[in-house]
């Protein structure tokens, strides 16, 4: 969301910075919005004043003995005027809301200008692919030929983008679950939570996924909305509410499930766990003061960097271009890693930076304790990471010639000391 007196006093940037994103100017139509809407207050507020003098006329007639019905009349009638002025006040100010919110975040100037993911600035890479003496298999070809990834009776269940895991299999995903949330809590300080994973119209709005994205979501008979990531809770939580500067910055981790309904995705990623409407994620988000956000950001994404490396996973990171960002980041830093079977880079995780784009949809703001001026908080949200992408990419680059999988070092631990998982351990799973 944007605030309509930035754009009043800075017509032509707010422009400049749409067209970045490849968008048709808007300043003039919001702005004329704006005018309608102050336009109407005031002349509420005018008959307000006017009404005001009336009703001293009233006790001033009244006290002479005078009759009051004319003045009476024309009360009666400021009210109506009033109550009409107010209305259409409300009808522009709601109008002007819903135009705003359907606007993306303007881009941080560092951002690549771009139409789309092939602008997009490779920053740096860690590890190098691995070499097989073999034919490399995808993560169906293994998972499925260890009798453990079962695509058809979670069609049977739910339908087609989900997945049956059991066994070893079952137990890796938890593992590489909790090997994340253990490292980002113990090693880089994040505060755990475990929020609801149903959550409100107002939680969803304030982190940009309504009204622009209803169609990606999922949504109950009863009024909630599935999270399609923990971003949704975990940034709401501090929605209206006022922080001392010193508190700052929050930094949180959650693992959810989380609920898509790729409706976008038609045709895209349909064979197997890279695309699906459920998946695990954890989930990173930060809410910091408005002057250490690029720093947030930069150390958001080593943190997600950090649990890649110890699990030995090739990678690299992106910057995206203006035309390939998400609605609500002014900057994102894409990490994809390594899939052998597929042969090229897959995202697995996508940090932003919000700046006050979403603390303005929340009214999330920060202050210096003990003073009374406030101004609105950053948000950053990042995945630390998918557990499904992660758990895609422990198959493919640790993989057998005879379809085992070496179970990664840093998991075994989780893994009860498991170090290979094949047909002859799968009852150790």
């Amino acid at each position: 969301m944007f605030d309509i007196k930035w754009i009043r006093e800075n017509p032509d940037a707010f422009d400049a910075g749409l067209a970045r994103r490849g968008l048709p100017p808007a300043a003039k139509g919001l702005l004329e919005l704006d005018k309608q809407r102050r336009a109407a207050e005031t002349r509420a507020q005018e008959i307000q004043t006017e009404r005001n003098a009336l009703s001293k006329q009233i006790g001033i007639a009244k006290s002479k003995g005078e009759d009051a019905a004319d003045i009476l009349a024309k009360v009666a009638d400021s009210k109506d005027a009033q109550a009409a002025a107010e209305a259409e006040a409300r009808d522009a100010s709601a109008a002007l809301d819903d135009a705003l919110s359907g606007i993306p975040n303007l881009p941080a100037a560092d951002v690549p200008d771009g139409a789309d993911e092939s602008a997009n600035v490779e920053i740096r890479k860690w590890g190098e692919p691995k070499s097989f003496d073999f034919e490399p298999r995808d993560h169906v070809d293994l998972g499925e030929g260890l009798g453990l990834m079962d695509f058809e009776n979670a069609a049977k269940l739910s339908g087609s983008r989900f997945v049956v895991l059991k066994g070893a299999l079952a137990r890796l995903e938890r593992a590489i679950a909790n090997f994340m949330l253990d490292t980002h809590v113990n090693e880089h300080g994040l505060t755990e939570v475990s929020p609801p994973t149903l959550v409100n119209d107002a939680a969803m709005y304030g982190t940009g996924q309504l009204p622009k994205f209803a169609e990606d979501l999922f949504h109950t008979d009863d009024g909630y909305w599935l999270i399609p990531t923990a971003e949704v809770p975990l940034t709401n939580l501090v929605a209206g509410e006022i922080a001392d500067d010193d508190t700052l910055p929050f930094r949180f981790a959650a693992l959810t499930d989380c609920y898509r309904s790729e409706a976008g995705a038609a045709g895209k990623d349909t064979r197997g766990m890279i695309r699906q409407h459920q998946f695990k994620k954890v989930e990173m988000v930060t809410v910091s003061a408005p002057e250490t956000s690029d720093d947030e950001l930069e150390r958001m994404t080593g943190c997600a960097e950090a649990v890649l490396r110890k699990m030995g996973l090739p990678y690299r990171v992106i910057v995206l271009s203006t035309g390939d960002m998400g609605f609500g980041a002014r900057k994102t830093y894409d990490i994809e890693i390594w899939l052998p079977g597929q042969g090229r880079y897959r995202e697995i995780s996508s940090c932003s930076n919000c700046g006050d784009f979403q603390a303005r949809r929340m009214k999330a703001r920060c202050r210096v304790r003990g003073e009374k001026g406030t101004r609105f908080v950053h948000t950053l949200n990042g995945s630390g990471v998918a557990v499904g992408r992660a758990l895609v990419g422990v198959l493919e680059n640790y993989q057998q010639a005879d379809g085992s999988i070496a179970v990664p070092e840093v998991l075994r631990p989780y893994m009860g000391g498991l170090e290979a998982i094949s047909r002859e351990a799968i009852g150790k799973g």
